[in-house]
């Protein structure tokens, strides 16, 4: 009996180290950014929110290129809605958010493919034009014809 209470003692010790070692070791390579966990969460919730809000109200009508680019910026907010329902680690965060820019990217691109502004100024800061305008090449084709081009 004089051993049990002891042996007891050095299990909780040795428990409570490897649960703070666990949530150092997962902090150390989980914040590649700087951001905490509920600044990532937060961050990739803001920009999955706005490539839903971007995607309200587009309609493609007759335009393939449109329709195209809409049903992958569509696929990129169900994957990083998907992404974001899933995270626990800033890491996995910031996938959902590269996700969700990706998709406005798409967004941007039907919008140029249907004639429209780009969207709200300011409102795809992290989007980069030159990727948008090569988006809206592939998927216009060649010679203006539908269809995605290598």
């Amino acid at each position: 009996m004089g051993i049990v209470v002891p042996l007891t003692l050095l299990l909780i010790v040795g428990a409570v180290a490897s649960v703070v070692l666990l949530r150092r070791q997962a902090g150390v390579y989980a914040v590649p950014s700087g951001l905490s966990g509920l600044d990532a969460e937060v961050e990739a919730n803001r920009w999955v929110v706005r490539l839903g809000g971007s995607l309200a109200g587009l309609r493609p009508g007759a335009d393939e290129a449109a329709a195209q680019a809409l049903a992958e910026a569509t696929g990129r907010h169900h994957a990083a809605r998907g992404q974001l329902a899933t995270a626990r680690t800033p890491a996995e965060y910031a996938l959902a958010r590269q996700t969700a820019v990706e998709g406005l990217q798409y967004v941007r691109a039907a919008r140029a493919a249907l004639g429209q502004a780009s969207g709200p100024p300011g409102a795809d800061v992290d989007a980069d034009d030159e990727a948008v305008d090569r988006t809206a090449r592939q998927l216009r084709g060649v010679h203006g014809r539908f269809g995605v081009t290598a």
